[in-house]
C-alpha cells in the first residue's frame, strides 16, 4: 500500500522492504518550506528525547536541515502522521490551527474483542473530561467536569471485525494526552498491546495498534496527508481492507 497527499509533493511508498524497516526518507509524506509530515514508526519519539530515536534528530540527519519542532505529539507506542514545523512562526501558526479546530485528525485502531461486541454502538461520539496522572503517565476519562480536567471529544465508527478484534476509524476532535486510549477504555474497548489501558497482552513487535492514518491542515494550500502503518502485517491488512476509503 502507498501513502497519499494533496499538496506540492507526492508521497513516497510506504511498504517496508522485506525483513526491514522503511528509512525515514521513504516515510516523508509531505514537505514544504514550513512543514513536514512523516509516517512515524512505533518507538520513535515525536519530539526531542535524549536516549531515544526522535523525529527532530532523525530529520536533521536525513535532510541536513533543522531545527524541527513537533506540532502533534504522537505517543511513542503509536505510529502514523506526525507533523513538524521548520520555523517558530510555522509552529505558532500550526498550534493556532489546532486550537481553532481547523486540523482534521483521523486514526485507525484495532481493539481486543469486547465481552459483548453487540453492545458497542456501530457509530458514536464520546465526550469526557480528561484528568492526567503524570506520576503514572496515564490519563483517565470522566463524565463530569471538575477542576484540572480538560474536555475531550472524538467520533468513532466500527468498520469491521476479525476473529478476535474490532477495527475502528476515529476522528479526533480535541487532542488530549492519551485521549483515544482513555476514552475507548470507558466503552470497555482496549487497543491491542495497550497494557496501560487494559489490554490483556502486549504485541510481539511492541507498541500498540493505534495509527494516525491522516492529517489535514493548512499550509500555503490545504494539505491532507494519509498513509497506512509503515510496518504492515496480516492484522493491519485485514483492518485496512475495511478502513481504507474507497
Amino acid at each position: 500500500m502507498s501513502g497519499s497527499v494533496s499538496g506540492p509533493l507526492k508521497a513516497a511508498p510506504e511498504a517496508a522492504p522485506p525483513g526491514g524497516t522503511p528509512p525515514l526518507a521513504e516515510r516523508i509524506l509531505y514537505r514544504s518550506g514550513r512543514f513536514i509530515v512523516v509516517n512515524k514508526l512505533i518507538g520513535e519519539a515525536s519530539e526531542e528525547a535524549p536516549g531515544m530515536k526522535d523525529l527532530p534528530a532523525l530529520l536533521r540527519e536525513t535532510t541536513g536541515e533543522g531545527p524541527w519542532f513537533a506540532v502533534n505529539r504522537l505517543d511513542v507506542p503509536v505510529s502514523g502522521c506526525a507533523l513538524l514545523a521548520q520555523t517558530g512562526e510555522a509552529l505558532a501558526q500550526a498550534h493556532e490551527q489546532f486550537r481553532l479546530g481547523l486540523v482534521e485528525k483521523r486514526y485507525w485502531a484495532i481493539t481486543e474483542m469486547p465481552e459483548d461486541p453487540e453492545a458497542i454502538p456501530e457509530r458514536g461520539e464520546l465526550i469526557h473530561w480528561i484528568a492526567e496522572d503524570s506520576r503514572r503517565n496515564r490519563s483517565r476519562a470522566f463524565d463530569e467536569k471538575a477542576p484540572g480536567r480538560k474536555r475531550a471529544e472524538l467520533r468513532y465508527r466500527v468498520a469491521g471485525r476479525g476473529d478476535s478484534s474490532l477495527f475502528l476509524e476515529i476522528e479526533l476532535i480535541t487532542g488530549r494526552r492519551h485521549q483515544i486510549r482513555a476514552q475507548l477504555e470507558t466503552l470497555g474497548l482496549h487497543i491491542r498491546g495497550d497494557l496501560k489501558y487494559g489490554a490483556r497482552r502486549s504485541e510481539k513487535r511492541g507498541g500498540i495498534r493505534l495509527h494516525a492514518y491522516s492529517l489535514g491542515f493548512l499550509d500555503a494550500v490545504p494539505v491532507r496527508a494519509a498513509a497506512p502503518p509503515p510496518l504492515m502485517d496480516r492484522l493491519w491488512e485485514a483492518a485496512a481492507a475495511v478502513l481504507t476509503p474507497t
